[in-house]
């Protein structure tokens, strides 16, 4: 019974393990074509899971994928969307009242111990999915840029060429070809799944409204 209530998470761990060691295993084929092309010794599966190579790939996956859900719970605080059960209604913008919160003295008895709190404590834990999303997203950008920046050099070394700093890298076409193709992807999915899920259904599913609720209808769960 525990394991059903947890479920989706586990799934969802699950996958991403298998699509991690997949990515890992094919990675490593990959570069152990190129490294036999060049007469070079190949990788073993440890040596290329902690090279630069596999990490910058992880990283920045990562690192637009955590931007997408921190820009996504920011702007919801404040922009609404008509029709979307990923939006507030329409009036219903902003933090919302220490009631409606269930904070301070509105905390219900098995609220959160730092729901009930009045001092830092609250304000952190009231923004601490965003500070969370955040930092992530921060630590595996700086993980991507360094990681980035090794397999730049070692190209750049190859052809014959000056290496770079890390501070050059940053502002280098090559991190921000990089960064900006997996944005790009991201703002996508999430402007496409806000949009879609006004006028499509998907029943049985709480990131869809209920089959025969109105299209203008907003915040409504299935």
């Amino acid at each position: 019974m525990r394991i059903r209530q947890h479920a989706l998470s586990i799934a969802f761990g699950a996958l991403f393990a298998l699509a991690l060691i997949g990515q890992s295993v094919a990675g490593l084929f990959r570069v152990n074509e190129e490294q036999a092309s060049h007469g070079s010794p190949p990788y073993t599966w440890a040596e290329f899971v902690t090279s630069s190579e596999f990490v910058v790939d992880v990283a920045e996956n990562w690192q637009s994928e955590y931007l997408q859900f921190f820009l996504f719970i920011l702007a919801t605080i404040w922009l609404v969307q008509k029709g979307s059960p990923e939006s507030k209604k329409p009036g219903e913008e902003g933090i919302g009242t220490d009631e409606e919160q269930l904070v301070g003295e509105h905390a219900r008895r098995d609220s959160p111990m730092w729901a009930k709190a009045a001092d830092w404590r609250r304000t952190v834990f009231s923004n601490s999915l965003l500070l969370v999303m955040g930092a992530i997203f921060l630590l595996s950008w700086l993980a991507q840029s360094l990681s980035g920046m090794v397999v730049f050099n070692s190209e750049q070394v190859e052809h014959g060429q000056a290496i770079v700093s890390w501070t050059e890298y940053l502002v280098s076409a090559d991190f921000w070809n990089r960064t900006l193709q997996n944005w790009q992807s991201e703002f996508l999915a999430v402007g496409s799944m806000i949009a879609l899920s006004i006028y499509l259904r998907q029943r049985g599913s709480s990131e869809s409204k209920p089959v025969g609720a109105p299209h203008h209808e907003s915040a409504v769960s299935g």
